[in-house]
């Protein structure tokens, strides 16, 4: 008799874990939540260099100018950005290079390895079903509003993902990614030439499905309620096919991304502000963009929560100076650079009204 069913590890990582989730989630019960999905931009590593090398310079610096800011430069870093940023990319990057299948191209190249503790918390479980099982724990460090889950009925396991904007315009373009991440979480625990029973997609059937096929090696459906990948109930007890990670725990995937993922509006903007930063120029066009608003909008919801953009963008360059002169043996001049000024005795200005000291002896006093 066929038995559906939510797998759940009711070994170590169960109970632990659903209470650190249920306590944050508790915690944040109170705060008002911001309709902006955001995403870890460790999601997009490696694809600047590959878009650059296949599509060109061109398709990269659209993509770039779609996301609000030059993602080459924060990848490695924790920063978070809207879904829609994470589409705008793509898409771009498809138009620029006239690529309508990228979506299909980038697939392969999705690794959740490259997903920072997150991605080796997830890969450091001792079966696949466990390692399934902390992807949907500690996805509220990953992203917000997406869902994820795994059911197994008969002998059959089912491991499902929806993005948070699935059916949005532009969307088509990110669900065969999706499917390349879900699939390199398994991946990590089966034999090399293993293929799934079937790759399920929640988007319209395209005229060819044959590259879908190809690209999964596996039939693939289309129209479902999310990006799912189908395989043998008995690969659920597979161990790692590699040598085990370091060990990660959730907490402290919880310690690089304190409170998880970001929800306010103001949470939501500081990130665009501290990636913008990262790369040297901050744009509050750049920033609304992404976030699907004007500027005027956005100016307004700023004001209505007591800040502005101006103070906010002062404040994370300020924090980030701060962490050069500390850890860096940068000149000043670079610092100043790095950060946007027009020049060091503007830079200089900025942070004595800050820190109420100079950099010079901000750098002195440590």
């Amino acid at each position: 008799m066929a038995e559906a069913l939510i797998l759940c590890d009711k070994a170590a990582i169960g109970r632990r874990d659903h209470s650190f989730c249920a306590n944050l989630a508790a915690s944040r019960s109170a705060r008002r939540v911001a309709e902006i999905p955001v995403i870890s931009s460790h999601i997009l590593h490696g694809l600047p260099a590959f878009m650059r090398q296949e599509v060109g310079e061109r398709a990269l610096q659209r993509a770039n100018r779609a996301a609000g800011f030059d993602l080459e430069l924060t990848e490695g870093r924790n920063c978070f950005i809207p879904h829609a940023a994470v589409i705008g990319f793509v898409n771009a990057a498809a138009r620029a290079a006239g690529a309508p299948d990228l979506g299909l191209l980038i697939a392969p190249m999705m690794n959740a390895a490259n997903y920072g503790s997150f991605g080796r918390y997830i890969l450091g479980a001792d079966t696949l079903g466990q390692s399934i099982q902390r992807s949907i724990t500690a996805l509220c460090y990953h992203s917000t509003d997406d869902r994820m889950s795994v059911a197994v009925v008969g002998d059959k396991a089912r491991y499902s993902y929806v993005f948070a904007l699935a059916g949005h315009a532009g969307y088509d373009m990110i669900a065969g990614a999706a499917a390349g991440v879900l699939l390199s979480v398994i991946r990590a625990y089966l034999p090399v030439d293993w293929r799934p029973l079937r790759v399920e997609l929640n988007i319209d059937r395209p005229r060819q499905t044959g590259l879908f096929e190809d690209l999964f090696q596996c039939p693939v459906t289309f129209n479902a309620p999310a990006v799912t990948i189908v395989v043998e109930r008995h690969h659920l007890s597979a161990a790692p096919r590699c040598a085990s990670w370091p060990i990660v725990t959730i907490e402290d995937v919880a310690r690089d991304r304190p409170g998880g993922a970001p929800r306010s509006l103001l949470d939501v903007v500081m990130e665009q502000i501290r990636a913008q930063v990262l790369t040297g120029s901050v744009s509050i066009d750049r920033a609304a963009r992404p976030l699907g608003t004007s500027v005027r909008t956005l100016q307004r919801e700023l004001d209505r929560v007591g800040t502005d953009f101006r103070s906010l963008t002062n404040a994370a360059r300020i924090q980030r100076a701060t962490e050069l002169l500390r850890h860096t043996d940068g000149s000043i001049t670079r610092v100043s650079a790095e950060m946007g000024y027009s020049s060091p005795a503007n830079f200089a200005r900025a942070f004595q009204k800050a820190t109420g000291r100079t950099p010079s002896e901000f750098r002195s006093s440590m």
